[in-house]
């Protein structure tokens, strides 16, 4: 990680952001000014980002956590690749500064919740209400997917045409007089296995070859199925064990029936 932003290796590594800054009449010195600033802070926020996953950790549903804190050249690629949006939504007077960054790019802290089976999201959805001040929600689905839930729950839904499933919080909380924003990510361990993977072929592609996508779709519908026969499986396993225990009980009764009985004869 460098601890200066040398501009020209940055617009060679991202050779097509160079239009965007003249566009949309971004300073250099901005950037450099909000590279060096969040090089200040991100020691702080690699600290907040292993406390949330922690905290994650402790629920008994939650399989795994996983936690990064955004590279910084990632942060100033967002930043440039974010700023029309935003003169879109406040004004063509819009910059990003060092003053409002850390408000507008809500990823700086990335958190993801693993889980095994579907029906366990809700349980984590409540912990984290619970936990947090929950700014925002997003379900991922594809295309088909039931989104009854999320509509009763009313919270926003966004189709992906690549098949990524994931639920996104915004969270944000006061470690210090300073307010932090992080995102988490709620996902069984097969959307993340599709997740992954369609996450590097993307960052590998400027666009994915029609046959790599046409795969990656088939093993979208793979991994949604293996999600819920995973399911399925639980409930019967969940089911057989509640039969099992109401069978050794009525046998126990049967049994000290019988004793009773026979203590009376």
């Amino acid at each position: 990680m460098k601890n200066k932003l040398i501009i020209e290796e940055f617009l060679k590594k991202y050779p097509s952001i160079e239009q965007d800054i003249d566009k949309n009449r971004i300073d250099i010195k901005v950037l450099s000014n909000i590279y060096n600033d969040y090089i200040l802070y991100r020691d702080t926020y690699e600290n907040q980002a292993n406390f949330i996953s922690n905290i994650l950790r402790s629920h008994n549903k939650v399989h795994s956590v996983k936690s990064r804190v955004k590279d910084p050249e990632r942060l100033i690629e967002k930043v440039i690749r974010k700023t029309q949006n935003r003169k879109e939504k406040y004004g063509e007077d819009f910059q990003f500064s060092v003053e409002n960054y850390k408000n507008e790019i809500n990823d700086l802290i990335g958190i993801r919740a693993i889980h095994i089976f579907k029906q366990e999201w809700e349980i984590i959805h409540e912990f984290i209400l619970n936990t947090w001040t929950v700014m925002e929600i997003t379900a991922n689905v594809r295309d088909g997917d039931d989104t009854r839930r999320f509509e009763e729950l009313g919270i926003q839904i966004k189709s992906r045409k690549s098949g990524y499933r994931s639920v996104h919080y915004l969270i944000e909380f006061y470690p210090t007089s300073q307010k932090v924003i992080a995102e988490i990510q709620v996902r069984t361990i097969f959307e993340e296995g599709y997740g992954e993977i369609d996450h590097q072929l993307r960052y590998s592609h400027k666009q994915i070859p029609e046959i790599l996508a046409s795969n990656l779709l088939l093993f979208n519908r793979i991994a949604g199925s293996a999600d819920e026969m995973a399911s399925l499986i639980n409930l019967l396993n969940k089911n057989w064990c509640e039969m099992e225990e109401k069978y050794k009980n009525i046998i126990a009764e049967k049994e000290k029936e019988i004793v009773r009985l026979k203590e009376k004869l």
